[in-house]
């Protein structure tokens, strides 16, 4: 029996058709469409620049602008209403800023509002100097002049509501200097300077390039690191502070970072007995430095003795 010819199969680009010459038509090339438009690359993001250390300051209120005519901090304009001029408070002071080349200005509260873009003034303003932040070497040589000193290290503090509390507790308390990081994190500010009340004047504020490194260069001054932390394991009355200590406090949302964590000899917590899982950042500073005053203090123990009745 004679065997059936197999035909060849032909695939699709055989059955394609073919020019009147008989030759297979050229691939058509891809030419990118006229009209397409590329867009440009986006610029690189770059971080805002560190405002300059030497840029005046305005500062407001009673009580800050009192603590820095009383610690004699340079100023060059003070604007004040009339009813304080000549305050027996304010009266001899703004005579002296005046001896030392400081130019007063008696205005109006509505032009203090202007000002002080509508700050709570209380009807006098000045300004100063930029703030003088200390080197940490000379914080801690100032701090070695106290036993069992007590620094505070802030990790990313935004609020400057918050840090002006923090640091108008600290110097209130008779701790020893605060610490800041350059980057990411509020600086000392009109606003700062308000919170503090004056507190500015006193105690001594560091600003460190790397905070890590700073914490570490603690440790080798024989400090220990204790990061305030609602997941701490220690409860802060369990620790006893009879040492150099340092306060560790992260930011109001994500509170102490990850890597900064690693740097601390213990995490703590302050024990908590309602809803709310956690505090303010300048109010868990107080609760832990009234604990170290507490210990070192028995006329700060409230817990000891009987409450006498009225």
């Amino acid at each position: 029996m004679t065997e059936k010819p197999r035909l060849r199969k032909l695939n699709r680009r055989d059955e394609r058709p073919h020019n009147s010459s008989g030759k297979p038509r050229p691939q058509r090339q891809h030419r990118p469409s006229q009209g397409k438009r590329i867009a440009p690359s986006r610029p690189t993001r770059r971080e805002a620049p560190e405002p300059a250390n030497d840029a005046p300051e305005l500062l407001y209120g009673r009580h800050t602008v009192l603590s820095a005519l009383e610690s004699g901090r340079p100023c060059n304009r003070i604007w004040v209403i009339p009813a304080l001029r000549y305050d027996p408070r304010f009266h001899q002071r703004l005579n002296d800023a005046k001896q030392q080349g400081a130019v007063i200005d008696t205005v109006t509260p509505e032009r203090l509002d202007q000002l002080c873009q509508r700050g709570r003034h209380q009807g006098i303003a000045i300004q100063v100097a930029a703030y003088s932040y200390w080197q940490l070497d000379d914080l801690l040589a100032k701090a070695r002049t106290v036993p069992h000193p007590v620094l505070l290290a802030a990790d990313g503090i935004t609020d400057p509501q918050n840090l002006g509390a923090m640091i108008r507790t600290a110097e209130a308390l008779g701790m020893q200097g605060m610490i800041l990081p350059q980057r990411r994190a509020v600086g000392i500010t009109a606003t700062v300077a308000k919170a503090a009340a004056g507190a500015l004047d006193h105690l001594p504020v560091a600003r460190v390039v790397n905070l890590n490194q700073a914490l570490e260069a603690l440790k080798a001054a024989g400090y220990w690191l204790y990061g305030l932390s609602e997941r701490g394991s220690i409860p802060l009355s369990k620790v006893t502070f009879d040492r150099p200590t340092v306060f560790v406090v992260g930011s109001e949302g994500q509170g102490v970072s990850l890597q900064t964590q690693k740097h601390c000899d213990h995490l703590v917590a302050i024990p908590l007995a309602g809803r709310t899982n956690s505090l303010n950042a300048a109010v868990a500073v107080g609760i832990a430095l009234y604990e170290v005053c507490r210990q070192r203090s028995p006329a700060w123990d409230l817990t000891q003795g009987d409450i006498a009745n009225p």
